[in-house]
């Protein structure tokens, strides 16, 4: 029985959120699909949409990063599709997220977004998770929008620092 290649981009894409705890970003499962050149940008694209539009995944962005997650009927569709993926490329996923994992969690732990107050500061609102724990959730009220976008963007370098700070000053 052949399959739509389509199907089996959209699957891989299932099986990949399926097999992590946290958030993949779409950036994430492009650059495993592109490296292993499975398919084409503009292609996978597509497939990220009608997994969206048909509910399979969910999608949420955080600044300019678009966090992907299965949702309950991706899940019961993997169920029934799963062995339609080759153990070569089950092997490749798993190999991917056992390399990245720690970078992988880093970037779907950490998230930062800033916006104008109503007092008409600009807040950095800064989030740390472990899990699906909330570690840290700090909003810095500052004068002007480029010093939020600012520390929104050291957020990522500097967070796990800044919550060490904030730990031996607290305790």
């Amino acid at each position: 029985m052949t399959q739509d290649p389509l199907t089996l981009y959209k699957l891989i894409v299932l099986y990949m959120l399926n097999r992590v705890d946290f958030p993949l970003t779409k950036a994430q499962i492009t650059d495993f699909i592109l490296e292993k050149e499975y398919t084409t940008y503009m292609n996978l694209q597509s497939v990220l949409a009608q997994l969206r539009d048909s509910n399979m995944i969910m999608e949420r962005t955080i600044r300019n990063r678009t966090q992907l997650l299965i949702t309950e009927e991706g899940k019961t569709t993997l169920g029934f599709f799963e062995n339609r993926i080759s153990p070569e490329i089950k092997k490749d996923i798993e190999t991917y997220l056992q390399e990245k994992s720690i970078s992988l969690k880093e970037e779907a732990s950490l998230s930062s977004e800033f916006f104008k107050g109503t007092d008409g500061e600009y807040k950095a609102h800064l989030i740390a998770r472990e899990k699906h724990v909330t570690l840290l959730d700090l909003t810095i009220s500052v004068p002007t929008e480029a010093i939020a976008q600012s520390i929104c963007e050291k957020w990522e370098r500097k967070s796990q620092d800044v919550y060490q700070f904030l730990i031996e000053q607290l305790f």
